[in-house]
């Protein structure tokens, strides 16, 4: 994907702070959801649940299958939650890292973002339209993989009411809140990375190497939480709560481990997003 590709920007409005505010915010979203490749990468995570039901249904069973991938021949909503549990070690970090990456450097290489800079007042609320637009980005992409997978799943198996992890028996719209909740919990797990990815990005005016950078960060987490005699850090690792969201398939839900989670990816939210704050805030307008 080339690292030049360039969106045009909606134009930004100065009338009043609160409509520039507005504005930008916009612009962002514009230049994010603009590009040919966010589309790429939603059509891929799209394509996450069609593989899996198509291989299925194919086979003519799940193959022996553990867990949700077990259960998806049976009941096609499981669909929805196996693809989800299926993209969150590679394919959804994979996306993030690369909307993330490209954030500043995209407009740093491009030389935008010594326009967008100048005004020292509009730095802050650059970056936080940075931010919301890979948080937008973030949902966006578990709920293209959740629509994927509920139509995909419809379509190829029957579908009917839901056998929790804890035994429980729910109504299948029950079901599906519940896998809603679980799109949401995973996008908001992606938003530490993203935040990695911000600060990163303020630091090199190179997309490719902002987006290299922050997948071997991503990396270097999954080898640390793969080494036993390291696992007293492991509750502090950024991966350490991903697979929290199946504790929203108990009856009653497991909270504590989702709460930990949803805290340490604020955690690192914070710090690598004041980070970035203070990289772009300081940063020359010539550099």
């Amino acid at each position: 994907m080339a690292a030049t590709e360039v969106v045009e920007r909606a134009p930004v409005g100065r009338p009043s702070a609160g409509r520039h505010t507005v504005a930008l915010f916009a612009s962002e979203l514009h230049l994010v959801f603009g590009r040919a490749r966010t589309w790429v990468l939603l059509a891929v995570l799209a394509a996450v649940p069609i593989l899996i039901g198509v291989a299925i249904k194919v086979s003519g069973s799940d193959g022996d299958a553990e867990g949700f991938l077990g259960q998806v021949a049976g009941n096609g909503f499981f669909l929805v939650v196996a693809s989800l549990a299926l993209s969150l070690p590679f394919f959804l970090p994979t996306a993030v890292t690369v909307i993330s990456g490209e954030s500043l450097a995209g407009e740093a290489s491009l030389g935008t973002l010594r326009n967008l800079i100048t005004a020292p007042a509009g730095r802050s609320r650059l970056l936080a339209a940075k931010m919301v637009a890979l948080v937008t980005f973030c949902l966006a992409a578990t709920m293209t993989i959740w629509v994927s997978g509920l139509i995909v799943g419809v379509i190829l198996f029957p579908v009917g009411d839901v056998v929790l992890l804890s035994g429980t028996t729910v109504s299948l719209a029950d079901g599906l809140l519940r896998a809603l909740g679980i799109a949401l919990l995973i996008a908001l797990s992606l938003l530490g990375l993203a935040g990695i990815g911000l600060f990163v990005s303020s630091l090199t005016s190179t997309p490719l190497a902002a987006m290299a950078a922050t997948f071997c960060t991503f990396i270097v987490f999954g080898i640390l939480g793969a080494i036993p005699q390291i696992h007293v850090i492991h509750p502090w690792l950024l991966l350490y709560g991903w697979t929290s969201f199946a504790d929203l398939l108990r009856d009653p839900p497991y909270w504590h481990e989702i709460g930990r989670n949803l805290l340490m990816q604020g955690a690192y939210l914070a710090v690598f997003y004041a980070a970035a704050w203070a990289r772009l805030t300081s940063r020359d307008v010539n550099g």
